[in-house]
């Protein structure tokens, strides 16, 4: 299950791929804000095209992801960060390096990787597309087999050859949530 959750503002936070419904939530939960900290169920049909993209990205299909994101709950080093990150094309990476300059703070890279590693939008902000300066993989949230299956799954052949990549994202549903204030 991948889970949404959405507030009046747009895009509050998204999760990989969950075991289940229930950790799928959970993990929504411990991403959200005070001030969305209370959530419910909603029907899925409110967050369809973004469960589309979702679904034509698991597929291998080059996907952006025009959705209007609330961060009011995070800091402008955060924002500036994951808005130089939405910038990192499809099937490309970026250093660490790359982002903090992106972001306007070049000596800030290990903050570029906090701010990244508390990214509540993964593949929405791609972070997965990070890597260190030298081309190694280096940290995700996710663990770094899931960030070598996403970068397969762009056509990123560095780290593994396609063919032998199974994509953890193909059968999964999208779990929705509604975020309150």
């Amino acid at each position: 299950m991948i889970g949404l959750a959405q507030s009046a503002r747009g895009l509050v936070a998204t999760t990989l791929p969950q075991a289940s419904e229930k950790a799928a939530i959970a993990r929504l939960y411990s991403t959200l804000c005070r001030f969305h900290a209370t959530a419910a169920k909603t029907q899925l049909e409110r967050f369809e095209p973004l469960a589309t993209w979702l679904r034509q990205y698991a597929s291998g299909q080059k996907v952006s992801f025009p959705v209007e994101l609330d961060m009011m709950c995070w800091t402008d080093f955060q924002r500036r960060v994951w808005n130089a990150t939405k910038l990192i094309p499809y099937g490309e990476t970026r250093s660490y390096s790359w982002v903090a300059r992106a972001a306007g703070a070049p000596a800030a890279r290990q903050a570029t990787g906090q701010a990244l590693h508390h990214n509540s939008f993964p593949l929405v902000i791609p972070c997965h597309r990070v890597i260190g300066a030298n081309g190694a993989l280096t940290g995700f949230g996710e663990g770094l087999e899931m960030k070598r299956k996403l970068l397969t799954l762009e056509g990123i052949k560095d780290y593994c050859v396609r063919q032998h990549a199974t994509c953890c994202l193909s059968a999964q549903q999208p779990v929705a949530v509604q975020a309150r204030r």
